[in-house]
């Protein structure tokens, strides 16, 4: 049977590609606008992320597919609790797996055309997080916002309790405790990820749990074969095809206008000073070297620590102590200076844009909401009202993401 799959798939392709270059692109104008999206952050004590949801939903087309109703918005994964309204136009809120993780919103009534409705929720999450990630002793917050497939975003805004961080990514102001992210403009699907590093002591880190890369789907045996009977009936829909085309278009486009390069290379160094004892204060006997314990009592032999800020040393001795390890402190005697790294990674933005926009446009291998599960903590978005809003059918058996006003 795999063996059959493997010699369709170049067929397909090929098909994908004669139907491209023979068929007129259908655009279809959003139904919705985003017009301010926000969330607030906070890691618990048992290191759960508390987040506050703050959506400003503006209605463009209520006649296309009928007014505004109900929405669902995309959570982390399925690991969550205290799901709450904290707005009275919120009829009903709960969740749901269909497609990926969702908060499903009924909202208080239908919205039509020209209306804007505004709602807040509530979530505690948890699986946002993986010990020991990049660096060992530091644990590391990855979380994208659910993004929207089929509407644009005015701004995002993502505020992150700063309390305990270590390190962060990517560059973001700090305002009043917490770290702020802002991205403005945001295409349809586009997407901004945050990561935030802690000392693994900072909360009460479960090192069985890491992040949730399933976002709430279980794929089943046979869904090799759904995903290419679904690519080949995506294939004879022009429009969709085309629309999938010229939405990459754009986005490679408003990258290079960007000028967008990833992966710049930065570092944060911790110095300590360390002293030891000559002997051990416990039992009498000679440290030995690079000993910090008493092979025989098993007693501490450091006798303090104190750390050293960069801007407490010379320039050379910022040089010196600039990688991984423990290094003998100038001249004084059973002194040492421990320095630890943790790469922090910087993408760089060359374009007229501000900093405070400096957040990563999203660059994963997801697609969709329909059709694409959920990965590192991301999340998809999609609007759903009246009979069914773009991205939220519950019938499409194939998982071809195909809207009705794409064929009229």
């Amino acid at each position: 049977m795999m063996k059959i799959l493997k010699r369709s798939i170049p067929v397909l392709i090929i098909l994908a590609a004669v139907t491209v270059l023979f068929t007129v692109p259908v655009f279809a104008s959003p139904l919705d606008e985003i017009v301010d999206y926000e969330i607030n952050a906070s890691v618990n004590d048992d290191a759960t992320v508390t987040m506050k949801y703050h959506i400003e939903w503006k209605v463009l087309d209520s006649d296309s597919e009928g007014p505004l109703s109900w929405v669902k918005i995309g959570i982390p994964n399925s690991h969550y609790s205290d799901l709450e309204a904290l707005t009275d136009n919120i009829r009903g809120i709960g969740y749901t797996s269909s497609g990926g993780s969702y908060v499903r919103i009924d909202l208080d009534r239908d919205y039509y055309a020209g209306e804007t409705v505004i709602f807040e929720f509530s979530i505690v999450q948890d699986y946002l997080y993986q010990v020991d990630m990049l660096e060992e002793g530091y644990t590391v917050y990855a979380f994208t916002p659910g993004w929207f497939d089929e509407a644009p975003v005015d701004e995002l805004t993502v505020r992150w309790k700063a309390d305990k961080a270590y390190s962060w990514d990517p560059y973001c102001l700090e305002i009043v405790g917490s770290l702020v992210w802002m991205e403005k403009d945001m295409a349809p699907g586009d997407k901004m990820t945050v990561k935030v590093t802690y000392p693994n002591d900072a909360y009460g880190f479960d090192l069985s749990k890491k992040v949730d890369e399933t976002g709430g789907r279980t794929d089943g045996p046979f869904d090799l074969i759904f995903t290419i009977i679904g690519a080949f009936v995506t294939i004879i829909i022009p429009g969709l095809i085309f629309r999938s085309i010229f939405a990459l278009i754009i986005k490679t486009a408003y990258d290079a206008r960007a000028n967008f390069r990833s992966g710049t290379a930065g570092k944060k160094i911790t110095r300590t000073k360390i002293v030891y004892f000559d002997s051990c204060p416990g039992c009498g006997s000679v440290r030995g070297e690079n000993q910090t314990k008493c092979e025989y009592c098993g007693r501490s032999l450091v006798k303090s620590e104190e750390v050293v800020e960069e801007k407490e040393l010379p320039p050379e001795e910022r040089k010196k102590y600039a990688t991984e390890g423990e290094f003998k402190y100038n001249d004084s005697p059973n002194t040492y200076m421990r320095v630890h790294v943790v790469p922090v990674p910087r993408p760089v933005y060359t374009s007229s844009r501000s900093s405070h926009s400096s957040s990563s446009r999203g660059s994963s291998h997801h697609s969709s909401c329909a059709h694409s599960s959920c990965a590192c903590a991301c999340a998809c978005a999609c609007a759903c009202a009246g009979g069914g809003r773009a991205g939220c059918t519950t019938k499409d058996f194939y998982k071809t993401d195909l809207k009705l006003r794409y064929l009229k």
